[in-house]
């Protein structure tokens, strides 16, 4: 009796939110509109890696805030990350990560960047939309993120999104000590 009860509640509750992974985390690749533009937006893969780096260098002055093995580790989790990029005519322009935390209800935006000959087009906001709009369908509670204090631009975005101000992390950032900003978006309240 107790062996059936089980298995009928792992099949009813506990495989729940695998269930809701597999059906809102399975990103078909394909081409979307942003701005007037077409880009094809797909899954990161491993063999993206050397192009999320040069995005990276592209970004922040020639630093990588991270490596090819920290990205190799981060696209090998695929039960809690998802990693998308844009490209357009076969370069890549732009990418976002995040990590997904069932417990907490939080999925956390990790990276995100685009190339500077692309950016003010509404790709980062494109790409951060997405993630937040995964979070929802996979009935979490909050998007959150860190940004250095001295980038006001990216804040400025993620305020129009409606994400807000969330307490400071002193020396967050390793090569420099910048203080993050910590942010969060209530995804519970937005309709």
């Amino acid at each position: 009796m107790w062996k059936k009860f089980k298995e009928w509640f792992q099949q009813n509750f506990y495989n729940k939110q695998v269930q809701l992974r597999e059906r809102y985390l399975d990103i078909k690749n394909h081409d979307v509109e942003i701005n007037g533009t077409n880009y094809f937006l797909a899954k990161a893969m491993i063999p993206d890696i050397p192009e999320i780096l040069g995005i990276e260098r592209a970004v922040y002055g020639g630093q990588t805030p991270w490596d090819e093995r920290a990205f190799r580790t981060e696209l090998m989790r695929k039960s809690d990350r998802l990693y998308l990029v844009l490209r357009r005519n076969d370069w890549l322009v732009a990418f976002i990560g995040c990590s997904l935390n069932d417990h907490t209800k939080d999925c956390h935006i990790t990276n995100v960047a685009v190339a500077p000959n692309f950016q003010n087009h509404g790709l980062g906001y494109f790409l951060v939309n997405i993630i937040i709009k995964k979070a929802r369908q996979l009935k979490y509670d909050k998007v959150t993120l860190e940004v250095r204090v001295s980038n006001a631009r990216a804040q400025k975005l993620y305020r129009d999104i409606g994400f807000v101000d969330n307490g400071l992390k002193k020396d967050y950032y390793f090569n420099d000590r910048e203080d993050a900003l910590n942010m969060i978006l209530d995804i519970t309240k937005i309709g």
